[in-house]
């Protein structure tokens, strides 16, 4: 029989005979630790975060031990009948680990099958429990997944209830119960129980409050993505430079694992097939981070992200203000906006503060906040002419004028909180339709004390450089300059320009043209 061969995964659960992985040991040995322990947690992460992964690696591993027996299973696609009362429950959560057992170990399976048909309440279930693991002699771990599809109930809180009543009786040699229960899913147990019953007495009175915390990272670091990439290596006999190409991959997605595994993929599969060499580069990268940050393309993960900023107004204006107008703010998670976004994937801690977790969501979000600028704000205006292009690529310069004509005709009047807030989204607006899917823009992250904003545009293998600040004085500009020389330099550019906003009561609509040191920067004000 031939055998499959692998391939990097960008759906569900990743299996090291059929995927390209990561070396995830670290991270094992750590939850191993807890476990043996005897811990109860919850791995609460945002989606498509390696959760489903490790929990699976993780039942494995212990399913190998003679000492261990786990039982892994999910919750999602369970519906709403078995949380409709304790009656439901009870049979169904056995049901369910039959389930999961139906593969493996069928004659297991048709024993919980069996007492499921005699089990219909919470005390039946726990002393159930409590003999089957006295009379197993094992350490029995049980995890359960997407345990939020099904959660927003009172009937799980009242088996997590009994859960922690075990656990408590256990510690004073009074019951026997599991070695450790794992669950895992976006939200954290606290945050169900308030969406349940917002009153004050009921949002710190946790079920699930003997959970030790869960501070296993489980982002990919340069070092881990290297082992990825030397598996794929030796499978497919090339050459790659993977320590560099694992810090590029990181650059853009700060580890977060679907996007390092669908970054790698758009490499395999789409762009190393176009070209006779096959092995990889730092180019292959660009490309296809390009390639998933492009507005035709979409997934799951992007249609939830910007779902949740719809759907919040509050964490809408928090991103906003970060990634268009480089607000600066405190990563404090007891905020509750902030700790929707960190628990959303979207809010990360940094050096500044907080920040968006990743440069591929940052693309996302400022594309997406950019097209509704452009429903919003662009009605029956033309954007792109034959003048906004030449032999090689764009006039940059041409581009810059007439926008500055445009927010001079039609935003003049308008009042220096709503510039403020909407000048710079004007802009990003603005180019969307004049690169028109033939390059792309990117928003480099870079905030500093002028909240300046560089975009930088790919457009037939030119780069063009525009950097967008707030006037803020001669000598603020002028280390504006040297900013924007320096980022000139990264990418070998004697070329650059600035798009300032002028919120003076002497603003001026001017140009000028601007040579520092090596640089020619055009600069106009609006």
């Amino acid at each position: 029989m031939k055998t499959m061969q692998k391939e990097f995964n960008d759906t569900g659960l990743c299996v090291p005979h059929r995927h390209y992985m990561v070396d995830i040991s670290q991270k094992l040995s750590r939850l191993m630790a807890l476990v043996e322990r005897g811990k109860y947690l919850t791995i609460n992460r945002p989606r498509q975060f390696g959760k489903t992964t490790i929990m699976w690696a993780l039942a494995q591993h212990l399913n190998q031990q003679d000492e261990y027996v786990a039982f892994s299973l999910s919750f999602e696609g369970l519906g709403d009948a078995p949380f409709a009362s304790e009656e439901a429950f009870c049979p169904a959560f056995l049901e369910t680990i039959a389930q999961s057992l139906m593969f493996t170990q069928p004659e297991l399976a048709q024993y919980f099958d069996q007492e499921a048909t005699h089990i219909h309440s919470f005390t039946a279930l726990s002393r159930w429990i409590s003999r089957y693991i006295h009379d197993l002699n094992k350490r029995v771990v049980l995890m359960v997944d997407e345990v939020d599809k099904s959660s927003n109930n009172q009937i799980f809180l009242h088996f997590l209830g009994m859960l922690r009543q075990k656990y408590l009786l256990r510690s004073t040699g009074q019951d026997y119960t599991f070695q450790s229960v794992i669950l895992a899913g976006v939200h954290d147990v606290k945050t169900l129980k308030v969406k349940i019953r917002p009153d004050a007495e009921q949002k710190y009175n946790s079920p699930w409050n003997i959970a030790v915390d869960f501070t296993v990272d489980l982002s990919f670091t340069p070092d881990e993505i290297s082992t990825m990439l030397r598996d794929y290596q030796q499978d497919r006999e090339i050459r790659m430079d993977i320590p560099a190409i694992a810090e590029k991959l990181y650059y853009y997605t700060s580890g977060y694992p679907y996007l390092v595994s669908k970054l790698c993929k758009f490499i395999d599969e789409a762009i190393v097939p176009e070209r006779e060499k096959k092995d990889w580069s730092l180019d292959d990268v660009e490309a296809a981070f390009a390639m998933i940050t492009q507005e035709s393309y979409t997934t799951t993960l992007f249609d939830s992200l910007t779902k949740n900023l719809e759907n919040d107004p509050e964490l809408y204006e928090q991103v906003f203000q970060l990634v268009i107008n480089g607000q600066q703010f405190p990563f404090n998670p007891k905020v509750p906006v902030i700790h929707r976004g960190s628990l959303y994937g979207i809010f990360a801690p940094s050096d500044e503060g907080c920040a968006i977790h990743n440069r591929v969501f940052e693309q996302i979000i400022y594309g997406y906040m950019a097209n509704k600028a452009l429903l919003e704000a662009y009605d029956n205006v033309t954007f792109s002419s034959p003048e906004d292009y030449t032999a090689t690529g764009l006039n940059v310069v041409l581009i810059l004028q007439k926008f500055q004509a445009f927010m001079k005709e039609h935003y003049s009047h308008k009042d220096e909180k709503f510039l403020e807030r909407e000048g710079r989204l004007l802009f990003l607006a603005f180019l969307k339709p004049i690169i028109n899917g033939k390059g792309f823009d990117f928003k480099e992250p870079n905030v500093a004390e002028e909240r300046r904003m560089d975009v930088v545009i790919t457009y037939q293998n030119q780069r063009y450089v525009i950097e967008l600040k707030r006037w803020a004085g001669k000598q603020a500009h002028q280390k504006g300059l040297q900013q924007l020389s320096d980022y000139l330099d990264m990418y070998s550019l004697k070329q650059g320009y600035l798009l300032i906003y002028d919120f003076t009561k002497k603003k001026e609509y001017k140009q000028e043209q601007i040579t520092f040191r090596d640089k020619h920067i055009f600069a106009v004000w609006v």
